[in-house]
């Protein structure tokens, strides 16, 4: 284990009812604390999320780019979570269809789906409606959508019985959202890897602030790799949580173990927030990339998404994935570097989410019971 990287999760000043709050989140039914490195455990958690996506866990396994291919996602289906094939990754309509063919082939029958970063109408290349018809006409049945309004695409989806949860960076955009229609949200916070918005609010806040303001499930993402922190969530009002940062280091990960490797080493304080001024803020992995791009921003503050491509477009990004050269390229990774700490495959790790996630429990029955 990388020095400085143990953790002991501690409960304290809780409440004497938080047991009961859970409970009214999700039912969980465990026979025994499991054994330590214990990825079989007889656990069933059910929220609104594992409901809508007919899975074990309520945990999402994020939307990477150039990164969550038939793989990654089958294999997040067999762990008991679901996952979604990013759309970008296959720019190339006929490429995507072979990838949702070749991921229903290795779930058997559990659940995946599409993730769908909708591009503003007038950016060259916006196929946004495209995917759709090939996402309805190959059968999927859950979309994860991100980047504008989807209310243009909800009739569709509906139409064609297709579950959306919606991805914001701000508990004002899920309520939006939830306006026009999706069947849950994603809300992001400060802490995540990718795009957290410009509000900057923590996943913590965001957890308890979206609880009174939405009916629909809610999903809690940024620096979660925990599985107490899946608890709390749940404690607090969310319905599920999505992971990014902690399944880097898959084995089913297709990237570079250079990458790999360097992501073991990070710590939490290893990540840049660079694009701000541009209003596309990004968080990831503190490299040559981030230091350029943020002393053209401290230099210029015109600087525009174009002066900036040279350093962050996304094929400098996949590029460094090939080769295992992580000191260029924008490299997506939030606050959750604190628990990659080995190489695993997703079976494993989810499986010690689940470890982790029956200690918490236990700590919050006893202290409800003594």
């Amino acid at each position: 284990m990388v020095p400085g990287k143990q953790h002991l999760s501690k409960l304290a000043n809780t409440s004497k009812n938080i047991f009961s709050v859970l409970l009214s989140q999700c039912t969980i039914k465990h026979n025994h604390l499991p054994q330590p490195n214990t990825s079989k455990m007889n656990q069933t958690i059910s929220t609104d999320i594992t409901k809508l996506f007919g899975t074990e866990l309520p945990i999402v396994a994020g939307g990477l780019m150039w990164l969550a291919n038939a793989e990654y996602v089958a294999a997040a289906a067999k762990a008991g979570i679901i996952g979604f094939i990013t759309a970008a990754t296959f720019p190339n309509i006929n490429d995507l269809r072979a990838e949702i063919r070749k991921c229903r082939d290795l779930c058997e029958g559990k659940p995946f789906g599409v993730n769908v970063s909708m591009l503003p109408k007038l950016v060259p290349g916006e196929q946004t409606q495209t995917i759709f018809e090939l996402v309805a006409d190959e059968g999927v049945k859950f979309v994860e959508t991100a980047g504008r309004d989807p209310s243009e695409f909800i009739p569709f989806l509906k139409s064609a019985g297709i579950k959306v949860v919606h991805k914001v960076p701000a508990v004002r955009y899920a309520v939006k959202a939830q306006k026009a229609g999706v069947d849950a949200v994603t809300i992001v916070g400060a802490e995540c890897g990718g795009h957290p918005g410009m509000d900057m609010v923590g996943s913590f806040v965001n957890a308890a602030w979206a609880q009174n303001q939405l009916s629909i499930p809610y999903l809690i993402g940024g620096g979660v790799g925990h599985g107490s922190q899946i608890v709390a969530a749940l404690a607090m009002g969310a319905s599920g949580v999505v992971v990014g940062t902690r399944f880097l280091v898959a084995n089913e990960i297709w990237a570079h173990t250079d990458y790999k490797q360097r992501l073991i080493e990070a710590q939490p304080t290893d990540t840049d927030l660079c694009m701000s001024s541009v209003r596309n803020t990004v968080r990831s992995l503190r490299n040559e990339t981030t230091a350029a791009v943020k002393a053209l921003e401290a230099e210029n503050p015109n600087v525009t998404i174009a002066d900036l491509m040279p350093y962050v477009a996304g094929k400098i990004g996949r590029e460094a994935y090939l080769s295992g050269d992580w000191r260029k390229g924008i490299l997506s990774a939030g606050h959750a570097l604190a628990f990659v700490e080995r190489l695993d495959s997703l079976a494993d790790i989810v499986g010690q989410l689940r470890h982790e996630m029956t200690q918490s429990l236990a700590r919050i029955d006893q202290l409800r019971t003594h």
